[in-house]
């Protein structure tokens, strides 16, 4: 029965000492929450979300567009001879297929553009977390959604978010000098 109270006060007593004694070693960060919440990535999703509005716009505007042809073109079936007509729906036919390569073509690239906003925000945050690390006497950062359990206490995402907004702002300004990472 001792044994049972000394273990539970224990386990009760050793979160709180943990967090007051000893400095965490290991640290974690919602990689996510990071981007969605800071300026600078907050200002890369609405330039995104800006441009495949805009392709949007304008997949609209071509599909009228072929839809009035292809409207136009049924009319003149009547009009033309069968080869005539024959050789205008190939042209339309391999007008739409390039328009639709060129508007794929298009999508893809603000996949990829966008991935490499996302790249490019977490280089810069790269020295900010060291900072952070490095203050923290942490030899690690791990993304909190690979953490089963940890204590909040740990968790350097708000303090990352305040230190990227501070920084970098909305990323349209170059990033000051970086902090150098420290040595493993």
């Amino acid at each position: 029965m001792r044994y049972r109270l000394a273990l539970c006060l224990c386990l009760t007593a050793a979160p709180v000492l943990a967090q007051q004694t000893i400095p965490p070693q290991i640290l974690t960060l919602d990689q996510d929450r990071l981007y969605t919440a800071s300026m600078y990535g907050q200002a890369l999703e609405a330039k995104s979300l800006a441009a495949t509005q805009n392709l949007a716009v304008e997949n609209r505007k071509i599909e009228a567009d072929l839809s009035a042809e292809e409207a136009a073109l049924t009319t003149q079936r009547q009009v033309v001879s069968a080869a005539d007509f024959a050789r205008l729906a190939t042209d339309f036919d391999a007008k739409v297929e390039k328009i639709r390569a060129e508007q794929e073509a298009k999508a893809s690239q603000l996949t990829k553009d966008r991935d490499a906003g996302r790249k490019q925000f977490f280089d810069a945050a790269v020295p900010l977390l060291a900072d952070l690390m490095q203050k923290g006497g942490a030899y690690a950062i791990l993304n909190r959604s690979s953490v089963v359990l940890s204590f909040d206490s740990i968790d350097v995402t708000d303090r990352a978010i305040a230190a990227l907004d501070t920084q970098l702002g909305d990323g349209s300004t170059p990033p000051a000098p970086p902090i150098p990472a420290p040595n493993p």
